[in-house]
């Protein structure tokens, strides 16, 4: 069997199946539970060394330093290497689950086990169970980028490495799989499921035989100690309340620390250092027994802590988890949440102790852990299971189950929503909540977008024959049948091989005697109708071809290209609501200056290239002097999606020599002028913030004339401004021959907004010298001569303005269309620009549905000038 045959068979046979995932969640699991292991040594080796450091130095001194030190290097690692790791991990994993592009790889999980080892280590008050699940995911997205699956293969395995990751930092495999079901995926379907269990045993399995167990309780003196009665019914749900009002509170102040750090505007090696350092200093005032959380947090299960030092404990580590956590540092909130809530519990404990003589306060400790934990998490499921299975104490069922849930209901009460996507939109991203996941590439197959007539060629067809079919065609791969059945596909690259190798071996044979057969690729990659578009899809990008065949059994039904997959997205898009929205977080102005206001209204100007900068500038002083307007001039800088604009450090010498130019030229006219410098994830994001903020009454702004966007006529920039700006906006492509403004061409359209590229005229004419202005109607060959009743009026007005000293005419043209009509005017009488004065209801209208400003801005080499008006609000 040839090399082909056999390369094309292994191709088919790695296609989606169950088995294979199947294995994959096995290795999933395996490693998961070897690297929450090595997380739970590393940072154990690394806090002994910590508390053994303050025995040699004195504390004050050893735990801030430590803090301030080993804060910095993880900060670093995160930042430089990968700033995706930053935080817990547990929101990026929801994200990239909800088809997000954050991304998640090796080298992720690399960077947040270390960073993460080194900040538990150096004594913050953060959990290593949040990073072991974004280390899980993000090793089982590097090993799914080996195996050619489709994306939702891929999900499904991202979601097991993240199940299989918590499943090992607990030794808690079914709280593994709640996890994905509640939390991160939401899906019940067979394969997530049985791949999710897999992986979860798998790593609670491995994790307990080497050691990884998360908190270390001594089981026997839970069991002795933990007990119920339905008296303790009305303590139970106290604690639930009090548990869900201080969740909610801790949420809120996670997200308050968080902006805080922001307002700070220090990098993020910085942020942790500082965390660190402040931490160091806390616990060095604490009894000595606070640096220890393991010793401390047993001793506040089995009841041997008075409860001044559990409530000391609870202010203490509530205020050092939303310090340590609002900087970016990388680690969880699961401990915090179990210490804090064993600490209230175990104060409600004593307090029932106190008051009826009987109870257990180690039972309330347990149950306080899982009620603070689904208050902060709301995964009220997920944390009774975590506490069950860590004690595996069915005592502890009814009171876990109660605490949970009111403390669930509380906190969802107070604070409604998941902590996770309240955390992602500080990032600029909004999850949904309806249908996820709709999108045309998961809701139609290939039957829906196939073409069903295919183009075929015969496996008895001589090569001869072939070539001058394709000779015919337009395509460049036709598939192969024999006797209505697929048995390959042949592309141009394949008869170019096989002239070249005609020279040598097949040097002796006529090409018509060569059969397409010998020379096609057999048994070729396929597709069958019942495959989404997002499997489609991969498939063609994994092996970098064009096109698949659909195939019933070995029966061709149809064929699918990416083409295809583009224009059904396309479609579903411009019909459908996308249910997952990115939306960025805002620019932020890094320099700014200011100039008296004295104008009657505000202009902007976005400034990007030096070229054409200046004459940008020019004519909005033109125009903001006829106006008495002030000048408004601003510069964005991009920065990747994954940083902050209020945090990114940006160099702005550049940007800020290109708006010295406005500054000069301002003063040379006397126009007051403000300058601004915008850091954003979204170039007219930034400008429509602009234009609210400084109630712009008119945008000036550069275009290319034309755009590779399918679908846009503008460009997304200039087509998002045209659309959403409720200011006039003036869209100027600058001519390629050089900038001359002598002879005006204006095309009107009647309407009601007509007037306004009239009334701009006035002011930009004065860039000329001694400038000619023509105004035009095009009308069709078949049409009788236009009324020009509108550009004898428009002449009226323009001759009215005493500076207006240039000849102005009126004159019609006849063409078929009006981008063809105006064209030829420019090219047959040389003229310097072309004003496309738009009203809603004549060219604009047309400009925004169809493509004449396109057509004419691509079809002259002269300078084009597109007007369009203020939008009510």
């Amino acid at each position: 069997m040839s090399l082909p045959v056999l390369n094309q068979r292994f191709r088919t046979w790695w296609q989606p199946r169950r088995g294979l995932a199947i294995a994959e969640a096995c290795v999933i699991g395996l490693v998961a539970a070897l690297s929450a292991v090595f997380l739970k040594v590393g940072s154990g080796w690394l806090g002994t060394w910590r508390v053994h450091t303050t025995h040699l130095l004195p504390a004050w001194l050893a735990l801030p330093a430590i803090g301030l030190v080993l804060g910095f290097v993880a900060g670093w690692l995160v930042d430089r290497l990968a700033p995706e790791a930053y935080g817990s991990g547990i929101p990026q994993v929801k994200a990239s689950l909800a088809n997000v592009p954050i991304r998640l790889s090796w080298r992720v999980a690399g960077v947040k086990l270390i960073s993460a080892i080194i900040v538990i280590g150096s004594g913050m008050t953060l959990g290593r169970q949040g990073p072991t699940v974004h280390v899980g995911a993000g090793l089982a997205a590097g090993m799914s980028r080996w195996v050619p699956t489709s994306p939702d293969h891929r999900r499904q395995m991202v979601a097991a490495g993240a199940g299989a990751g918590l499943a090992a930092a607990f030794n808690a495999p079914i709280a593994g799989v709640l996890f994905i079901v509640e939390e991160l995926l939401q899906d019940l379907s067979g394969l997530t499921l049985g791949t999710a269990i897999i992986a979860s045993f798998i790593g609670g399995v491995i994790s307990r035989l080497l050691g990884g167990g998360s908190l270390a309780l001594n089981l026997q003196l839970t069991q002795s100690s933990s007990q119920f009665s339905i008296p303790e019914i009305p303590f139970f749900l106290l604690l639930g309340i009090l548990a869900g009002l201080l969740g909610a509170l801790f949420d809120r102040g996670l997200i308050f620390s968080i902006k805080f750090y922001r307002k700070l505007h220090l990098s993020l090696p910085l942020r942790v250092a500082l965390a660190g350092l402040i931490s160091g200093v806390v616990v060095a005032m604490l009894p000595e027994s606070f640096r220890n959380n393991t010793g401390f947090r047993e001793s506040l299960i089995t009841g041997g802590s008075h409860p001044t030092v559990a409530a000391i404990a609870f202010a203490a580590q509530f205020i050092l988890t939303l310090i340590a956590f609002g900087s970016g540092a990388p680690g969880g909130l699961f401990a915090p949440s179990l210490i804090l809530g064993s600490c209230l519990g175990h104060i409600i404990g004593v307090l029932e102790l106190y008051i009826t003589g009987a109870g257990s306060p180690a039972t309330y400790a347990l149950a306080g852990m899982g009620g603070f934990f689904s208050a902060v998490s709301k995964v009220p499921i997920t944390a009774i299971v975590i506490v069950f299975e860590m004690t595996t104490d069915f005592n502890l069922v009814l009171p876990l189950m109660i605490v949970s849930v009111a403390a669930y209901l509380v906190a969802d009460k107070v604070v409604p929503g998941s902590l996770y996507e309240k955390l992602l939109e500080l990032k600029g991203i909004t999850l949904t909540k309806e249908v996820p996941m709709e999108g045309a590439l998961t809701k139609l197959t290939a039957k829906d977008v196939m073409q069903e007539r295919v183009e075929t060629l015969d496996a008895q067809m001589s090569l001869e024959e072939a070539k001058q079919f394709f000779a015919r065609s337009h395509h460049r791969g036709f598939p192969v049948v024999e006797d209505n059945k697929l048995v390959g596909i042949v592309t141009q690259s394949d008869l170019l091989k096989t002239r070249e190798s005609a020279k040598h071996t097949l040097r002796d044979r006529n090409l018509a005697d060569i059969l397409l057969k010998e020379i096609m690729t057999p048994v070729p990659m396929t597709v069958t109708p019942i495959h989404t578009l997002s499997n489609v899809l991969y498939l063609l990008d994994r092996y970098q071809i064009s096109r698949l065949p659909v195939v019933d059994g070995r029966k061709l039904i149809g064929i699918i290209t990416r083409a295809d997959i583009i224009r059904a997205e396309a479609d579903h898009l411009n019909c459908d609501n996308r249910t997952l929205k990115l939306r960025p977080e805002p620019s932020y102005i890094v320099y700014q200056t200011r100039s008296p206001s004295t104008g009657n209204g505000r202009l902007l100007v976005p400034v990007a290239n030096p070229e054409t900068a200046g004459i940008l500038l020019q004519m909005a002083a033109a125009i903001a002097r006829d106006r008495h307007y002030e000048i408004d001039c601003v510069q964005v800088m991009l920065i990747p999606r994954h940083s902050s604009p209020s945090e990114t450090q940006v160099r702005t010498t550049k940007s800020r020599r290109l708006l010295r130019q406005a500054e000069v030229l301002a003063k040379k006219w006397k126009i007051p002028l403000h300058t601004q410098i915008r850091v954003t994830h979204d170039v007219a994001q930034a400008i429509l913030e602009t234009i609210n903020e400084e109630h712009i009454d008119l945008i000036l702004m550069g275009w290319e004339g034309s755009t590779s966007t399918p679908g846009l006529i503008f460009g997304n920039v200039v087509e998002t401004i045209i659309r959403q700006a409720t200011c006039e906006v003036v869209l100027v492509k600058l001519g390629t021959t050089g900038y001359s403004f002598n002879r005006w061409l204006v095309p009107m359209a009647g309407g009601p907004n007509s007037p306004l590229a009239i009334k701009l005229l006035p002011a930009l004419i004065t860039l000329g010298n001694d400038p000619k202005i023509r105004l035009t109607q095009v009308f069709k060959p078949s049409e009788l001569k236009p009324d020009m009743s509108v550009s004898e009026q428009a002449i009226r007005h323009l001759m009215r303005r005493r500076k207006l000293s240039s000849s102005v005419v009126a004159l019609p043209v006849q063409a078929n269309s009006v981008a063809e009509g105006v064209i030829n005017l420019v090219k047959t009488e040389g003229y310097d620009v072309v004003v496309l004065g738009a009203s809603q209801e004549g060219l604009l209208q047309q400009a925004i549905q169809g493509n004449i400003p396109e057509a004419i801005a691509s079809g002259v080499e002269s300078t084009v000038i597109l007007v369009r008006g203020a939008i009510n609000k």
